[in-house]
C-alpha cells in the first residue's frame, strides 16, 4: 500500500477500513459540474450519500469521509500517485 500523506489526512472525518472485496471508484457522475454519485469498478453507479455510508462499511477502498456545511463526502486519500485522485477520473452520462 503506498505511503499515506500525513497533512492531508486531517482533512478526512474518517477513513475506513476496507473490507476484502471492497470496490475502487473509477468514474465521477456530475450534475451541473458537481458531484452526485460514483461509478464503480463493477459498473455500478452509486449515489453521493449512498457511496458515504458504503465506503463506512468497508465497501469502497482508496477513500476517506470528509464533511464541509453538514454535508458529507468522499475524498482520495492521499498518496504519492495523482491519476488515483477523485477529481482526476473521468465523468459519466447517466442516461435516462
Amino acid at each position: 500500500m503506498p505511503k499515506l500523506k500525513t497533512l492531508p489526512l486531517n482533512a478526512l472525518s474518517e477513513i475506513p477500513a476496507p473490507n476484502a472485496d471492497a470496490k475502487r471508484i473509477t468514474a465521477l457522475q456530475k450534475t451541473g459540474g458537481r458531484v452526485t454519485g460514483y461509478q464503480l469498478e463493477d459498473g455500478r453507479i452509486v449515489e453521493k450519500q449512498a457511496a458515504v455510508e458504503l465506503a463506512r462499511q468497508g465497501g469502497i477502498r482508496g477513500v476517506g469521509i470528509s464533511s464541509r456545511k453538514g454535508s458529507y463526502y468522499l475524498k482520495s486519500l492521499p498518496d504519492d500517485t495523482e491519476s488515483n485522485n477523485l477529481g482526476h477520473l473521468p465523468t459519466v452520462q447517466i442516461e435516462n
